[in-house]
């Protein structure tokens, strides 16, 4: 991870499309999912080093909120934000916007560092903790996000 901040690109495939004209609530999931296996490699988890390390990062919980619809063939643009880390856990929270910058969606998500031999919870190795430092230095000049630590229910 460099000194600038983490953007996935994508689109609104044919087949995200669903019979009401614009992208599904799956093809969301789908795209925030894309955008978080960017994410790891950006902070140091390529195919390669997961690989050679015994190292990987599982999605324990996510929470999307859909906030305006998104139509076949338009550019997507996914962003990051780290809302709190540990040795093993990023709280991380994704945007999702359109080519005018307006906000689609939203994902906050529990990210768990694995050790994949072990098949258990496992500090984040060196390098990708440096990464999360640079991300942890940046989170502090960042407001948090108003759709973050929502919880569903009916208000009353």
């Amino acid at each position: 991870m460099g000194d600038k901040p983490f953007h996935y690109q994508n689109r609104v495939h044919d087949e995200w499309v669903d019979y009401n004209g614009h992208m599904n609530d799956a093809a969301y999931a789908k795209a925030f999912s894309q955008a978080v296996d960017a994410f790891i490699v950006d902070i140091g988890l390529d195919e390669e080093t997961r690989s050679s390390w015994g190292y990987t990062i599982f999605t324990l919980e996510t929470h999307i909120c859909y906030l305006k619809e998104a139509h076949r063939g338009q550019e997507l643009t996914l962003d990051v934000q780290l809302l709190d880390d540990d040795a093993k856990r990023l709280h991380v929270f994704f945007t999702m916007k359109n080519a005018e910058g307006d906000l689609l969606a939203t994902s906050e998500q529990m990210l768990m560092g694995i050790n994949s031999e072990q098949g258990r919870a496992a500090p984040f190795p060196d390098p990708v903790a440096a990464a999360i430092d640079r991300l942890r230095e940046a989170k502090q000049q960042l407001s948090i996000p108003k759709q973050a630590g929502r919880r569903i229910g009916i208000k009353r």
